[in-house]
Parts: C-alpha cells; sequence; structure tokens
C-alpha cells in the first residue's frame, strides 16, 4: 500500500483547529505512536500513550485540543478535535484511491430475472444472480457473487460484499454496507414436535435493514416467522453475529463479534453487546444498556447501565461476587475449624 500527503493535503482532509511545527516532506505511511519513522503519520487516540509523542518519530501526529507539547524540528502536530475521527476521515481518502468504484452497468456474467429494477448508476459485479422483481437503488454497488432473491429491494449507495446474500423478500435501506459471507434472510430456527419428529416451522417473514447499517463478515440475520426481524438505523455489526427471527434491533446500537441473539428479542436504542454476548429468547434490553463480553442475558434489563457475568448484572455487583467466589476455599477451610472446635467443646462439656 502506497500513499503520499502533503501537509497541506493532510490540513484539508482533517480541518484541524491550530497546527505546530511544519513536516516538509508529508507522509507516506500510517503507524502508531511507538513504531512509527520519518515519513509516517500517527495519532494520539488514547490518554495512556501521551508520553509516546514525546519520543516518537513520525513526521505528522494528530493530537487533541489539550495536549500542550511541541513537535520536534520536522514534525508538525495537527491539533483536532477527535484524533481517531480525524484519522478515519484521512483512511477513508485512502479507501478511496485503493479501491475505486467501478463504472456503472451490469457485468455480463451477471443473471439477471424478470422485471428486476436496477438504477443505472448503480453497478452489478461479475456472477451475481438478481432474482425477478429485485430492485436496486442508486449508486449502489455489488461485487462479484452476491444473490438478491425474489422481490428483494435494496436501497441508495449500498456496498455488497463478494459473496453476500440478501433473501427474497428482504429490504435494505440506504447506505448499508454487507461484508462478505453476511445472509440477511436465511430461515428462522423453529421447529415443533409431531409425533415424536421435529416438524419444519415455515418462516414467512421478512428481514428490514434500516439506513446506515453495516453487517460485518459472515453474520446472519433470520427472516422472521411471521411479520419483520429488524435492525434499526445506525446499528453496527460485528464480524459472527447470529440474529434470530423476530428480534428487534434499535437504532445505533453495538453488536460486537460472536453475539448470539435468541428469537423475540427486543433491543432498544444504544445497547451495546460485547463479544460473545448471548441473549435469550423473548426478552428485552433497555435503552443504553451495555453488556461486557461473554455475559448472559437470561432475563430482561429493564434499566441503562453496565451488566456483566452470566447471568448478567450489574456490573460492580458481578465483580463483587467474582472477589467472594475467590475466598471460597478459605471460607471453606474456617467452617471446618470452626465446626471442628465446637465439635471439641461439646465433647469436653459432655
Amino acid at each position: 500500500m502506497q500513499i503520499s500527503y502533503s501537509v497541506d493535503a493532510l490540513r484539508e482532509i482533517v480541518n484541524p483547529v491550530a497546527v505546530r511545527g511544519n513536516a516538509a516532506g508529508g507522509i507516506t505511511g500510517i503507524a502508531s505512536l511507538k513504531e512509527a519513522q520519518s515519513g509516517d503519520l500517527s495519532f494520539l487516540g488514547n490518554t495512556k500513550y501521551r508520553k509516546e509523542v514525546e519520543v516518537s518519530a513520525a513526521s505528522v501526529i494528530l493530537l487533541p485540543p489539550d495536549f500542550e507539547g511541541e513537535p520536534s524540528d520536522g514534525q508538525c502536530f495537527l491539533i483536532v478535535d477527535n484524533p481517531s475521527a480525524a484519522l478515519a476521515a484521512l483512511c477513508a481518502r485512502i479507501e478511496q484511491s485503493l479501491w475505486p468504484r467501478p463504472a456503472p452497468g451490469v457485468h455480463r456474467s451477471a443473471v439477471i430475472g424478470d422485471d428486476c429494477e436496477i438504477d443505472p448508476t448503480a453497478t452489478i459485479g461479475p456472477l451475481c444472480v438478481l432474482e425477478s422483481g429485485a430492485r436496486i437503488g442508486r449508486g449502489t454497488h455489488l461485487q462479484a457473487q452476491v444473490y438478491v432473491g425474489r422481490e428483494a429491494v435494496i436501497g441508495e449507495d449500498c456496498w455488497l460484499a463478494a459473496g453476500s446474500h440478501l433473501a427474497s423478500y428482504c429490504e435494505l435501506g440506504d447506505r448499508v454496507r454487507l461484508h462478505g459471507g453476511v445472509v440477511v434472510g436465511s430461515d428462522g430456527f423453529g421447529y415443533e414436535v409431531v409425533e415424536g419428529r421435529h416438524a419444519r416451522v415455515p418462516q414467512v417473514g421478512n428481514v428490514i435493514v434500516h439506513h446506515d447499517v453495516e453487517i460485518g463478515a459472515n453474520s446472519t440475520l433470520d427472516r422472521a416467522r411471521f411479520a419483520q426481524t429488524v435492525i434499526g438505523e445506525g446499528t453496527k455489526i460485528d464480524n459472527l453475529v447470529q440474529v434470530a427471527h423476530n428480534v428487534i434491533v434499535g437504532k445505533h446500537c453495538i453488536l460486537c463479534a460472536q453475539v448470539g441473539i435468541a428469537g423475540s428479542t427486543t433491543l432498544f436504542d444504544y445497547v451495546v453487546l460485547g463479544g460473545r454476548v448471548g441473549v435469550t429468547g423473548h426478552v428485552s434490553i433497555a435503552q443504553g444498556v451495555q453488556v461486557g463480553g461473554g455475559g448472559g442475558v437470561t432475563s430482561s434489563l429493564k434499566e441503562a447501565g453496565v451488566y456483566s457475568g452470566n447471568p448478567a448484572m450489574p456490573y460492580h455487583l458481578e465483580r463483587r461476587i467474582i472477589v467472594l467466589q475467590r475466598r471460597l476455599p478459605d471460607l471453606f477451610k474456617k467452617v471446618d475449624s470452626l465446626f471442628n472446635e465446637l465439635a471439641e467443646l461439646k465433647k469436653a462439656s459432655a
């Protein structure tokens, strides 16, 4: 990966509130404060690394407004409101140059069903399959081997990575991103025992994904048994996440890797589930709840706050319980000792 930006170009992208020093040569790479060399750009995204700024060899460093140090000779500090967000803006510009949007149109190897509606500004990549009645919005890009089912709808400026799958009758809003291997609209996991056998329960609902949602690689969203499975606007879903049938996820939630949510559960807005959190079915999680990695939600969480453990409980309570658990061996020894002393006292008094 080769990049080259002058300090003036960087100023245009990150819009600093102040500039200290000068790096005449600009930058040709990005690295951490500790590993950066001359010609690299770095940033201070976490205050615990503040001391590394003083010894960093980076030519350009993105720093917050409260940073008071001065750059070395040939070094430039760009003072920005949020260094991490500024770096993201730069990386977005780099991404555009590394993977430019292909020209609109339908690749000759794509298979397009009857009555499909494809906006002239959309791009349909090699070996894509669009079933009859599918609709593709303005500026949307489907990479190679994307499958779009019957009557499925994709909004404007969406990006579907190679191998992603939007099943029949499911809908994506505008600016939705599906990474490789995502399946939206797989069958919900539903069976009833009939005459001693597991009989499949048909899943005849769909999945609705609202605007500005991003879904990581190999995650799956099951279609509803009836009605809809819903992902709210602005929600971000990591890799390897399972969302079951009839789940409702609110706006701007974060679901980290390997989260599993069982059927008919509701997450209100701004819920954060850490990695490997499991949520049982038919419960609700209140707005603003955060559950730490590996937690297990077995009943509804009705108040905003930070939870952890399995079953999930308020964070500080769970930490206290862990401390007490570690003391259990000593506690049992003391109980055994007291029991023996009591037995000796009873024996002596008899």
